[in-house]
């Protein structure tokens, strides 16, 4: 395995990063979960990422009582404040109130003193961004909090961020956490430029667009009962014959390489300055290990063009 630094930090992550959105804790049986984590752990993955909102906290605690095995110094354990944990009027969005009350049930479940790096997994428009960054830096400074970062924010919003962390000596956000794939590249526009000046690294997620990147959809009539796209009604009705077809060319690059589909879009997805990590998620420790391989393979400028002239 690889690793990069996070943003402007001596803080390093490894290249392929282990997620648990819509797993763990629910649509995953818990041994393989743990199963997975493991396998990653064993192949030098050292970033787990999870989120407070993750089948209401049932997430944390399989990832927090399974890393708990390891060395605390030996991983890096990311999660998430902002959508609803309750039904009251404080028990959602980016306030001092609840950034402090979920910082603390996230590391009760998680049963941990401290976790890495904070995301804010969204903007929250109803609260002024310096009460936000300032509760953060109180995290920080108390030792609960090492690292800031954000998720699908806009890059005038992370600018923002910036600015005011810049003017009020505040940590700053290091790291943001958007989507990005080979069919989905609105980062590339705005964010990965701003990340780039403002010391921002990306964590992608979903480099293999919920599975369509693995092959595993052979038509638009052809959807493997229990995968996403058979759960998850927007998903498969994103997917569409000219998308089938592009991936069965890229299948044709990969194989030309010796490699799978979606070890070609995650080595795709690591080749840009501003990427420090791909979150993958799996159901099985081997699709960990097969994604993980994506890590050693170099993409020569002619099997780019190949990819780019398939992806116009």
């Amino acid at each position: 395995m690889k690793y990069r630094h996070l943003g402007r930090t001596g803080l390093k992550v490894s290249e392929i990063s282990l997620g648990s959105w819509l797993t763990y804790g629910g649509y995953v049986e818990k041994n393989n979960a743990v199963e997975s984590i493991r396998k990653a752990y064993e192949l030098g993955i050292n970033f787990f990422d999870t989120a407070n909102m993750y089948e209401r906290g049932e997430a944390e605690k399989v990832v927090g009582e399974t890393l708990r095995s390891y060395p605390r110094e030996s991983y890096v354990l990311a999660t998430k404040v902002f959508n609803a944990m309750g039904d009251g009027p404080n028990d959602r969005g980016l306030s001092r109130k609840h950034i402090m009350e979920q910082c603390e049930a996230s590391l009760k479940r998680l049963g941990l003193d401290y976790m890495d790096i904070y995301y804010c997994h969204r903007y929250d428009p109803n609260t002024p961004l310096e009460e936000t960054l300032r509760a953060l830096d109180d995290l920080v400074t108390q030792g609960k909090v090492l690292y800031v970062g954000v998720s699908e924010w806009t890059a005038a919003q992370m600018v923002e961020a910036h600015a005011i962390a810049d003017r009020l000596l505040l940590d700053p956000v290091v790291v943001n956490q958007p989507r990005y794939n080979m069919l989905h590249r609105a980062i590339e526009k705005e964010i990965i430029p701003v990340g780039i000046q403002k010391g921002i690294s990306q964590v992608v997620f979903s480099p293999l667009a919920q599975g369509l990147l693995t092959g595993k959809y052979k038509s638009v009539t052809e959807i493997p009962a229990g995968s996403r796209a058979d759960v998850k009604t927007g998903l498969r009705k994103s997917i569409t014959d000219d998308l089938i077809n592009k991936v069965n060319r890229l299948s044709d690059v990969a194989a030309g390489i010796g490699a799978s589909v979606g070890q070609l879009a995650l080595a795709w997805t690591l080749r840009g300055p501003n990427v420090c990590s791909a979150l993958i998620g799996a159901s099985r420790p081997e699709q960990v290990e097969e994604n993980a391989k994506a890590a050693d393979i170099v993409l020569s400028e002619e099997i780019l063009a190949k990819i780019d002239e398939i992806l116009v």
